[in-house]
């Protein structure tokens, strides 16, 4: 019955390493199948961050005139920010893959090694166990077995001696040596009994302990390691979501850049935009007067009108003279209009303007002088370029000074160096200089004749008021913007014909509500005084000119145009270039500030 019931436990034992074994290993193949889902993960957060990182590096705005053109605009700059914060996000996520292989899949791996050859060492451990317990049991069952065989042969021998000695028949000496047999096969089975008992003995406690002490030990180990396992595999999946709620912060960085971004934007400063660079310049024509049938159609003419024509110019002989026609005092000097037929004008649009239009819808470069385009476009390019110009003339000058005073060291210090050796970059440099100032003399010419040509102060002012009434913000931008240049109206080409129509036709239509409104304007009043910083020979009609060093009285401050009202006397003033003086508002006066 022993035996029996060690056999089952021998057994169940085995069934018990064999079902371990099973889960252990199904364990480990889960861990792996983990790392795996992690390590595909990480490979989707790559890819991902790559098309991100493609899709905003498509869209980038591309260097070009185009693009630079389209930077002006807040929805663009928006669209631009948010691309930026895009480019940012796909880094996230990046971080993200590099995260998840960093601490879960290469720590994961590794353990997943020391799992393995821990699980080896129980195993084997489990198993020699195993066969050394069956080994005592052999062993066990050969000692019994032996003591079995021994004792049934004492028994024989015993039976055979009482045999010889109760047959009469056998010799003395034959009984003797039954008699020695069965003593012997005694002692044999008597040894016999003692090393099975003492082997028994010793079966029995490598038992007890196998089944007390060894084999829970290394069940015990085989549970920790388990438990190891499954929670390692928790802190990896705790780690998995660390790792995403880590970015968290930046990725929401990089949508509020987004969200701020869509709310900078500002559709009625894009739209004004789009009115500043598409404005030509041109003033509305006037009016078309009702005729009698027996006389053409005729309609006022302005200054700023779509024909080629230009008026001719009330000449003054008063003091007023060289002023803007809306400050001149007597009334019969204010500019007049005249009529010219509809058709006429018409006429002139259309063979004059084609090729400027064509220009502008092809988006062409056009002549140096940008005269393919509208007035107003072509003032704004040409100061554009004046300032360009200026900059690098300011660039070229400061590496004359920094050239100047190393020369300066060297003359003093000649050790250090030649003076001599920075004459040649000296000479280039003031070469490079000559030939900028040139090209600003020729800008600044051009810019002149574009200001001569572009509507005047007055000129705004003779418009309907019903057309101001429609359209008040029109009216004062182009107010300040008949300031840029005080004189004239603006015409492609000043040809001979239209000479002749306006001396032909001299103005008759005058402008008594006008007149009567500039006529009681009161002095503006000093708000500074300015500092020309060189000459200006004000040829232009409503300029003043200005010796380099005087000293004027600023009447009214430049708003943006390029041009700043001076005063020298009571009668005597007008507007001058704002980059030619040096201009020192007083401290109440509005927005005071010193400025070159």
């Amino acid at each position: 019955m022993d035996k029996v019931e060690t056999l089952v436990k021998e057994q169940q034992l085995k069934d018990q390493f064999d079902n371990l074994e099973k889960h252990t290993q199904w364990g480990i193949e889960f861990a792996e199948k983990y790392t795996k889902f992690v390590k595909e993960r990480s490979e989707i957060e790559i890819n991902y961050a790559k098309q991100i990182r493609n899709l905003s590096k498509k869209y980038q705005p591309k260097k070009n005139s185009r693009e630079e053109e389209e930077s002006k605009y807040t929805f663009c700059r928006a669209f631009l920010v948010t691309l930026n914060e895009l480019n940012d996000y796909a880094g996230q996520h990046e971080v993200i893959a590099e995260n998840l292989t960093s601490q879960i899949i290469t720590e994961l791996a590794r353990y997943l090694q020391e799992l393995k050859t821990e699980r080896k060492s129980h195993f084997h451990d489990g198993r020699k166990a195993q066969q050394q317990i069956e080994s005592s049991w052999k062993q066990l069952e050969s000692c019994k077995r032996r003591f079995e065989r021994d004792c049934k042969e004492a028994d024989r021998a015993q039976q055979y001696f009482e045999k010889m000695d109760a047959d009469i028949n056998v010799t003395k000496a034959d009984v003797e040596k039954a008699r020695q047999q069965a003593q012997m096969r005694h002692q044999m089975a008597s040894d016999s009994k003692s090393d099975y008992s003492a082997y028994l003995q010793k079966f029995n406690q490598e038992q007890n302990e196998h089944y007390y002490t060894v084999i829970p030990n290394i069940f015990q180990k085989l549970q920790d390691m388990e438990e190891k396992r499954i929670e390692r595999l928790g802190v990896c999946m705790k780690t998995f979501a660390d790792v995403d709620r880590q970015v968290l912060p930046i990725v929401g960085k990089c949508l509020d850049g987004m969200t701020k971004a869509a709310e900078s934007i500002e559709p009625k400063t894009d739209s004004n935009q789009v009115v500043e660079s598409y404005k030509s310049g041109f003033e509305a024509p006037g009016d078309v007067e009702f005729e009698d049938y027996g006389q053409a159609m005729k309609r006022t003419v302005s200054e700023t009108s779509l024909s080629n024509s230009r008026e001719g110019k009330d000449k003054s002989t008063s003091k007023s003279k060289g002023k803007l026609w809306p400050f001149i005092k007597n009334k019969n000097k204010s500019p007049k209009q005249h009529k010219e037929p509809l058709s006429h004008r018409l006429n002139d649009f259309m063979t004059s303007k084609p090729k400027m239009l064509r220009t502008l819808r092809r988006g062409g470069s056009g002549p140096e002088d940008f005269s393919h385009l509208p007035p107003e476009q072509r003032r704004k390019k040409l100061q554009g370029k004046i300032d360009e110009l200026n900059k690098d003339i300011q660039k070229e000058m400061d590496q004359r000074d920094a050239l100047t005073k190393m020369k300066d060291v060297y003359i003093k210090n000649p050790q250090m160096g030649d003076p001599t050796s920075v004459d040649p970059r000296l000479t280039e440099i003031g070469q490079t200089i000559e030939k900028l100032q040139s090209e600003v003399q020729k800008f600044e010419g051009w810019l002149a004749e574009v200001e001569e040509r572009m509507p005047s102060k007055s000129d705004t002012h003779r418009r309907s008021g019903l057309y101001e009434t429609q359209n008040n913000t029109a009216v004062s931008n182009n107010c300040a913007q008949n300031r840029e240049s005080p004189d004239g109206s603006y015409t492609e080409e000043q040809t001979s014909e239209t000479q002749v129509k306006a001396t032909i036709n001299p103005p008759t239509t005058s402008t008594p509500d006008i007149d009567d409104e500039f006529d009681d304007e009161e002095t503006l009043p000093t708000i500074g005084t300015c500092k020309a910083l060189y000459p200006f020979e004000g040829h232009n009609e409503g300029t003043i000119a200005v010796a380099e060093g005087e000293l004027l009285f600023v009447i009214e401050e430049d708003k943006g145009d390029g041009w700043t009202r001076v005063r020298r006397s009571e009668d005597d003033e007008g507007y001058v270039p704002t980059s030619y003086i040096e201009v020192i508002l007083e401290t109440n006066a509005k927005g005071a500030m010193t400025y070159i």
